[in-house]
């Protein structure tokens, strides 16, 4: 099944992936992209369950009524290692990506997006 992985800014200013059901307009399973600036002057990126630290999986949905903004592209790295997360399967990396370190619930994507 191809989930409609969608990646939106909430009115509280969060940035949230998850699948949208356009028959019910809201995004179910969401995980908030957050960056995290580094010592060294780069951007790391992790993705956690919304609710974290309280919820440690990604379950729940947020109605689509919350949504500022949606973006047009999210990277399909950035979808993979959703689908990784909120699934708990590994998927096969295209391009002989080395994403070997990334499993789990928490995703640090800074090896990824450069």
């Amino acid at each position: 099944m191809a989930y409609d992985i969608r990646l939106v800014k909430l009115v509280s200013g969060e940035m949230v992936l998850g699948k949208w059901n356009a028959e019910r307009e809201v995004l179910q399973d969401p995980a908030v992209l957050q960056t995290i600036p580094t010592a060294q002057g780069s951007v790391q990126m992790l993705l956690l369950p919304f609710g974290y630290p309280f919820d440690t999986e990604m379950e729940g949905e947020i109605d689509g009524r919350h949504v500022l903004y949606q973006y047009r592209h999210v990277p399909e790295d950035i979808k993979t290692k959703y689908l990784e997360a909120s699934t708990n399967l590994t998927l096969s990396a295209p391009g002989g990506l080395d994403l070997s370190g990334l499993g789990g619930k928490i995703t640090d994507l800074s090896k990824i997006i450069k």
